[in-house]
């Protein structure tokens, strides 16, 4: 075990942001074990400079379990035999668009666990609080692990599509011929590449591109990674984002007033607003752009949105 100190940190004081060190217990182990039904984690608790023997810990940390093929079915690791379960389809085979063997990456299945300390009259204000904080860890790590990925584009879990809806690579092609179907002119700058290069131009474009299915209810399939950093989520919680909440009173009633348009002429030009991210953070844009994403049998498949120029507020 160790103790660390984190200078400085702003910390909440009688409603104001008061800086001061804080002091962590921590304990990380597993790190270098390669055993199958292994696992490394890294707990923490926060401590005050005179730390007692009696003193209550409020623990929190991560535990990182590896996806090995090859694991034992008879391993008392219940976790990881659940984890397992995330990558294999209904007949047990694993999803088309299976990276792994190409990339020479490890997948894993990561388990994070937060405690708070809160008084009863600040409850909600503290779970609020918490689900922020803890959606900002999970968009961190998945950037990490992003980073570290021998194939940033081919081992994103998010872009491998469940059964029922197409390739990521598929999807951005459709994205881009329906733009230029619909507006007379390229999305992207090189528009004759391959299906890899088009998902890879597609993630990296400077606007924030999201596509949402045509439900009652819409909600969010896809977005680039500029999208994510709109939105302020991943690629895992994106689907748990319905259009209508990223938009207020105003911007709503803009939206449905061209939804027709979008439907019948294919596309349809916003003017510039205020819309929200998932923290609820206020983001205005200079205009956006949406359009029908048509398939390969020229039906709509979902709407795209590019939201052009946009910055936190």
């Amino acid at each position: 075990m160790e103790v660390i100190r984190l200078e400085s940190i702003g910390h909440y004081q009688d409603d104001m942001i008061m800086p001061s060190d804080i002091f962590l217990l921590q304990l990380c182990n597993g790190v270098d074990e390669n055993a199958v039904g292994s696992c490394a984690e890294l707990m923490f608790a926060p401590i005050d400079a005179s730390f007692a023997d009696d003193a209550p810990l409020l623990p929190s940390g991560f535990r990182i379990i590896p996806l090995d093929a090859k694991a034992d079915a008879s391993s008392p690791n219940r976790t990881l035999d659940l984890a397992s379960t995330l990558e294999v389809g209904p007949a047990g085979s694993r999803p088309t668009g299976d990276h792994s063997k190409n990339s020479g990456s490890t997948k894993s299945v990561m388990t994070i666990a937060f405690q708070f300390a809160f008084e009863i009259h600040l409850q909600e204000s503290i779970a609020a609080m918490a689900r922020q904080y803890v959606r900002s860890i999970i968009s961190s790590v998945q950037r990490v692990a992003l980073a570290l990925s021998p194939s940033r584009i081919g081992s994103l879990p998010g872009l491998r599509s469940p059964p029922g809806t197409p390739e990521a690579q598929t999807l951005a092609r459709w994205i881009c011929q329906s733009y230029r179907y619909f507006l007379g002119v390229e999305l992207l700058k090189s528009a004759s590449g391959g299906s890899d290069t088009i998902l890879k131009e597609i993630w990296d474009h400077s606007d924030a591109l999201m596509c949402c299915s045509m439900k009652a209810l819409p909600v969010f399939t896809f977005a680039n990674e500029a999208g994510l950093d709109m939105l302020e989520t991943t690629l895992v919680a994106l689907q748990d984002i319905s259009l209508e909440k990223i938009f207020d009173d105003n911007g709503r009633k803009a939206l449905y007033s061209e939804l027709p348009q979008i439907m019948q002429q294919g596309f349809a030009c916003l003017q510039g607003g205020i819309c929200l991210s998932s923290m609820g953070r206020p983001i205005s844009y200079e205009r956006a752009v949406a359009w029908k994403v048509l398939n390969e049998e020229e039906d709509a498949h979902c709407i795209c949105f590019m939201f052009i120029n946009w910055s936190f507020v």
